[in-house]
């Protein structure tokens, strides 16, 4: 089975909130989510919020929406990644606001309860409720910021039809090219992104 199928297969475990899916996706995803917040936390705001953290409430939010049935266009490893990336920047925009809150005297810092709702649900109460119109606004911008990276237009349209759910197969009669070229443009697009996820 290729990453691809077993990406694929994880979605679908998260979607029945399978405790083996959860590991598989931290296992493979951790990592990549700790350089990526680490390069948006400026280093004095660590002693209280760090990558560990982002990394955590990113994919807690992850699993909780999928099991919850939102992120229908999460169909596999690009469309998987590329809204955690999403998922990770705007805790790591919502974090730096609130200490900039805090600073100015809005707020007075807190302890765990500051990660809770009021029924005491913990990091991902953000996402307990459906995605708010803002939400939607990042996760479109993203995806613009990220198809503008790509060399031409066949490859930004192989993209979109991958986050629709198309399979290789389908992409392949709809592009008019063999199964290998859709597969090595897969390749191009996942590389870019890594990348545009490294500088950004």
């Amino acid at each position: 089975m290729s990453l691809d199928d077993d990406v694929t297969a994880w979605i679908d475990g998260l979607r029945r909130q399978d405790s083996q899916a959860v590991q598989r996706l931290w296992d493979r995803y951790y990592r990549q989510l700790l350089s990526l917040a680490a390069r948006r936390l400026p280093a004095g705001l660590r002693r209280e919020f760090d990558e560990e953290d982002v990394a955590l409430s990113a994919l807690d939010s992850l699993c909780r929406g999928l099991a919850a049935g939102r992120f229908p266009l999460v169909t596999d490893r690009d469309s998987l990644w590329a809204l955690l990336v999403v998922i990770a920047r705007r805790k790591c925009r919502a974090r730096l606001r609130r200490l900039s809150a805090q600073k100015r005297g809005g707020a007075a810092v807190r302890g765990q309860s500051a990660w809770e709702d009021d029924s005491g649900h913990g990091l991902a109460a953000e996402i307990s409720q459906d995605p708010s119109p803002e939400f939607a606004v990042e996760v479109a911008e993203e995806l613009s910021r990220l198809l503008d990276r790509l060399p031409d237009e066949t490859t930004r349209r192989l993209a979109v039809m991958k986050l629709e759910g198309y399979t290789n197969e389908e992409a392949a009669g709809q592009l008019e090219c063999s199964q290998t070229t859709v597969k090595r443009r897969l390749q191009l697009i996942r590389k870019t992104w890594s990348e545009a996820a490294d500088v950004a």
